[in-house]
């Protein structure tokens, strides 16, 4: 991928309730602040002026969302009734997502769960961090739990890295930079989770990429994937000497999986929606008051949260 401008948003699925789009890094998908000069707000206002809804504040209502870092799809609903919809999803852990991202060293695990609790760091000068559970100062951590799988070996810039495949089974802030970060493997070029390494002068961007995603809603099944961004034709930087895993037979895993009825937690209609092999899902937890209405807040007006 070329770095963002206004007139290069590549639109990777289409409906007339859902956009999903291939969304650049080092790009806010909005931002209260005059400063910010492009936002994927901004870019979808340029391409799409007729899909902007005058009764949200930003103009989209998007279904989730990634790190200023982070690239890759991002899912856009064009009506309430969608949005809603998106959001029935999420919260009932039917969506699957899977992540591209080039992590320091050779993991030597073909495959691993990482499942450590994931809380808010109060350190001072750390506060806009997540950590793990049993850091000084990690409040509230929370069950967290991600999928890798090593697809290759190779060097960035002649240190030893590896390719992987990433799959959140639970969605905290920050999860898979953090999870990587307290394997010993940080992801390549992050600067938060990172910097321990003194190695983040080479990179010219956070190497993670939102690779696929799934959303089953009861209407249609918003499927996209996007390009591989880390190859060597794209990044001279990134040279690969050992395949471990093609990344096709894994995505033929994710499109053929069942996903699971949500009121009888049998395979359902649209696929997939399932975890590469390894633990299950963690079951959805039911719905709250304060829940509900932080549903009916954000259909009836998107807001994002602070910028980090």
């Amino acid at each position: 991928m070329e770095p963002g401008s206004m007139e290069n948003l590549c639109v990777l699925y289409r409906s007339r309730d859902f956009l999903v789009v291939n969304k650049h890094w080092d790009v806010r998908i909005d931002s209260k602040a005059w400063r910010e000069t492009l936002t994927l707000q901004k870019q979808l206002r340029h391409r799409f002026p007729e899909l902007a809804d005058p009764d949200t504040y930003y103009g989209f209502r998007f279904c989730h969302q990634l790190d200023f870092s982070t690239s890759g799809a991002l899912c856009v609903a064009l009506n309430k009734a969608a949005a809603g919809s998106a959001y029935r999803c999420f919260k009932d852990r039917r969506v699957t997502k899977a992540y591209l991202a080039l992590v320091r060293g050779h993991v030597q695990e073909s495959r691993m769960t990482i499942s450590y609790a994931i809380g808010k760091n109060s350190t001072e000068g750390r506060t806009h961090t997540m950590c793990i559970e049993g850091t000084q100062g990690c409040e509230n951590p929370k069950p967290s739990l991600t999928e890798l799988v090593v697809l290759e070996h190779g060097l960035y810039a002649g240190d030893p890295v590896s390719k992987v495949l990433l799959q959140p089974l639970t969605g905290r802030t920050h999860q898979l930079r953090v999870h990587c970060s307290a394997r010993g493997h940080p992801i390549v070029g992050d600067l938060t989770y990172g910097q321990a390494l003194g190695q983040e002068d080479q990179p010219f961007r956070m190497m993670l990429h939102a690779f696929y995603l799934r959303i089953p809603t009861s209407a249609e099944c918003v499927e996209a994937c996007t390009p591989d961004p880390f190859v060597p034709s794209l990044d001279a930087c990134w040279s690969p000497h050992t395949l471990l895993q093609p990344l096709d037979e894994l995505v033929q895993v994710l499109r053929a999986t069942p996903d699971p009825d949500p009121s009888e937690g049998g395979p359902g209609p649209c696929s997939p929606c399932m975890p590469l092999p390894g633990p299950g899902r963690p079951p959805p937890p039911p719905e709250t008051e304060v829940q509900r209405a932080s549903c009916l807040q954000w259909l009836s007006e998107w807001t994002l949260e602070p910028d980090n």
